[in-house]
């Protein structure tokens, strides 16, 4: 399908708006405080669309379609889990509440007040690894949803990376949180009419009554595709099952209070009562965040089985565009693709700010003999947004996804995720915890999803035994480390405040 000029005029329009919108606040970053948290000025609606904004990004709706064409509604079963982590870390407050008090700017700092600078500098490290790693599939997936969306030769996807790349830079360098606060506003609007819009005509076109009916005959071994997964039950063994399901449980946890994308937005609030607040009332997005993209996944997969089987050159990952672009009448497909632009610039802008903050904060300033100016930060931090926008260019070109999307993204996000959060868990509730466990934790929680990355192919390692393993090892690291310390290296008393 080739787009109508009407929806080229629409995205174009889009486009337009989101940058002069970025554009516009760059008057206002007068330092890196300013630029990395908007001056701690949040409050609760305003984090509510940024968090849902940066946190449904057009990968995530790549990668939730495909679990649900692979597992039918079933799929959806992840967005449960995230909501009710997300609803209890805000409802308690554990972790995030200590954090918004200490006042820092990134995790990191936060284990230098516990643990001492080297411990921080460390951290940083592995954050920023996982961090990268976990976006560096990002522009590809976006790119492939345009092009299987829009019709372009598949030999564009490259130059349509590279524009979607540049744009968001030109704002997130210039303007800081601030540009991403006002976008990801501006962005979540659109997408909610879009993701809405584009429900409701999948529904009126496959009928539920017949998207149960094909998933149910597909189980059963009926028609010209089959599923490999109970479409229904996320518990049965041929989905996701009992022991995926729970490393999910422990992931998401991880996830909300320690996921710096995430934390970003806790630390840009007026207080930690505004955080706790924008966390539980944020948490049911997330079971939408799953369950419409992958209703669209499912519904590709019957119209596909209805058709005898996928076309040529089309896998469950680019099954959902494909299906979009034949249902979505002119006009609509316009707001539509303007409205995965709108999720992929707001997570892009996210991340690109949050992993050059982190570099900044806490792999440059601790080398540092003097502190920079303030303009000399600002340029700082700007050239490293730009920095890992070319480096996540060319990544996103090599890469070949060892599995689905989604156990790369939850794998990768491990080799931080389970190391730092029992860092953040020690360093918060449990005076004994000192900076020789804290470095043990970091080294061993990385072992699992690093192994997974480098031999998954090879030896088949199943991503849940990868990413319990990271949290297992690295709580054996922190409290063996801890324990059997000849004498207690505590920097500081643990920060619960």
């Amino acid at each position: 399908m080739t787009l109508h000029p009407l929806d080229w005029a629409i995205i174009v329009v889009y486009l337009a708006g989101c940058l002069f919108a970025g554009l516009a606040m760059r008057r206002f970053v007068r330092g890196v405080e300013d630029f990395a948290v908007a001056g701690r000025e949040m409050n609760v609606n305003l984090g509510i669309a940024s968090l849902a904004a940066t946190e449904l990004g057009l990968v995530t709706i790549m990668y939730t379609a495909q679990l649900g064409y692979e597992k039918g509604l079933a799929g959806a079963a992840i967005g449960v889990i995230m909501c009710l982590a997300i609803w209890l870390v805000g409802r308690t407050g554990f972790v995030i509440e200590a954090l918004r008090n200490a006042g820092v700017m990134t995790i990191p700092e936060l284990f230098e007040k516990r643990f001492g600078v080297r411990v921080r500098w460390f951290a940083g490290l592995f954050v920023v690894l996982g961090g990268l790693l976990n976006m560096g599939i990002f522009l590809r997936l976006g790119g492939e949803f345009l092009v299987s969306t829009t019709g372009l030769p598949p030999g564009w996807l490259e130059w349509v990376m590279t524009g979607l790349l540049g744009l968001v830079l030109i704002y997130t360098a210039l303007g800081g949180m601030l540009s991403v606060l006002v976008t990801d506003y501006l962005q979540f609007l659109v997408m909610g009419v879009g993701i809405v819009l584009t429900s409701v005509l999948v529904l009126h076109q496959v009928g539920w009554t017949h998207l149960i009916d094909g998933l149910n005959a597909a189980w059963a071994g009926h028609g010209a595709a089959k599923l490999a997964a109970n479409p229904f039950n996320p518990f049965d063994r041929t989905s996701y099952g009992w022991g995926y399901l729970l490393w999910m449980f422990v992931f998401q946890i991880a996830v909300a209070t320690t996921w710096q994308t995430q934390i970003s937005r806790v630390l840009a609030t007026k207080d930690a009562s505004t955080a706790r607040r924008m966390y539980q009332r944020t948490s049911f997005y997330f079971v939408g965040r799953f369950l419409l993209p992958g209703l669209w996944g499912a519904a590709a997969f019957v119209y596909f089985a209805d058709r005898g089987g996928l076309p040529a050159g089309v896998d469950s990952l680019t099954a959902m565009p494909t299906y979009l672009a034949t249902l979505l009448p002119v006009g609509v497909i316009g707001i539509v693709v303007a409205a995965m632009l709108a999720a992929e610039m707001s997570t892009d802008s996210g991340y690109l700010l949050t992993w050059a903050t982190v570099i900044y904060n806490d792999l440059i300033t601790p080398c540092l003999r003097r502190p920079l100016s303030r303009r000399a930060q600002l340029v700082l931090t700007r050239l490293l947004v730009l920095g890992i926008g070319v480096f996540l260019l060319f990544y996103g070109l090599w890469y070949e996804l060892p599995g689905n999307a989604w156990d790369y993204l939850a794998v990768t996000g491990n080799i931080y995720l389970a190391s730092v959060f029992t860092l953040l868990v020690a360093g918060v509730y449990w005076p004994r915890a000192n900076a020789r466990g804290a470095y043990a934790a970091l080294v061993l929680g990385a072992v699992g999803p690093i192994a997974f990355l480098v031999l998954g192919q090879r030896f088949a390692i199943a991503p849940e035994l990868a990413g319990a393993s990271s949290f297992a090892l690295a709580a054996v690291g922190m409290i063996g480390g801890s324990l059997l310390s000849r004498r207690v290296v505590v920097t500081a008393e643990p920060v619960l405040t």
